[in-house]
């Protein structure tokens, strides 16, 4: 496995991986190194079969500051070109993300502000402590959110990623849960022990259905109600049917019985 050293990748023999931001003494905000390591460590979590999802969480205080003051000085620095090829990692990064084929939840405290929030937007889920705040705030520094706009109107909506795109203000968890870029908040000190509830809940799911239900989902999202969707549909849920994992969760239930991936985590 690779050593990196702005970021930590923890496997867990339950099988999940947590994937920490690590750079708390700066308040993990991004900068170059932070952005190749992420890509190489979702690379590697891709490519493990044993995993079933994935944690993606921030070392100390806050899970993110957004940019790297460092770091924005020297791409003021750069022209054109070496600034694309920086946004270009960015961009790779977040989509990375986003196409996982494992389920993937954030677990947010503290800051979360600009890039931060397109890492949350990328993932499947996300849950936060109560304390937690968020600014899209490229603006108050004469940018904008670009790369992780797409990802912020999937999951936040085009008239409320408008608004704090537009304002840069600060919101609560409270307003980051009903705008729905959380699922659920917590009391700061009860966050770690809901993570594990949250562990617990998705190890009771078929490994591989939980993969395949994700590629249908983001199949079906935005598709329109037609006949080849229809077609789609029709054969994802004949072929998930009849595999191994298919077979095996369908007899448990009849059988009033643990599946087998319930049971290797008793």
């Amino acid at each position: 496995m690779t050593d990196f050293t702005t970021v930590q990748l923890e496997t867990d023999p339950r099988g999940l991986a947590t994937l920490w931001l690590n750079r708390p003494e700066k308040n993990n905000a991004f900068n170059a190194e932070m952005i190749r390591e992420l890509v190489l460590a979702i690379d590697q979590v891709q490519a493990d079969p044993s995993l079933r999802f994935l944690l993606l969480r921030g070392r100390g205080r806050h899970f993110c500051a957004g940019a790297d003051l460092a770091w924005m000085q020297q791409c003021a620095a750069l022209d054109f070109e070496a600034n694309l090829g920086d946004a270009r990692q960015l961009g790779k990064l977040m989509y990375s993300i986003y196409h996982l084929k494992l389920p993937t939840l954030a677990v947010v405290q503290g800051a979360a502000f600009g890039g931060a929030l397109g890492l949350i937007a990328a993932c499947d889920m996300a849950i936060g402590a109560s304390s937690a705040e968020f600014s899209l705030s490229e603006v108050r520094i004469g940018l904008a959110p670009a790369v992780i706009s797409p990802l912020l109107f999937k999951a936040i909506g085009e008239r409320a990623t408008r608004r704090y795109a537009l304002t840069g203000e600060r919101f609560s968890a409270e307003k980051a849960c009903e705008l729905g870029l959380l699922s659920e908040i917590y009391a700061a000190e009860e966050l770690d022990a809901c993570v594990e509830d949250w562990i617990g809940t998705l190890l009771l799911n078929g490994p591989h259905a939980m993969r395949a239900c994700k590629d249908l989902l983001r199949e079906t999202a935005s598709a329109s109600l037609n006949p080849a969707l229809r077609r789609y549909t029709e054969n994802a849920i004949a072929q998930i049917r009849v595999s191994p994992e298919g077979q095996e969760g369908l007899n448990a239930f009849l059988e009033k019985r643990r599946p087998a991936w319930q049971e290797s985590q008793s």
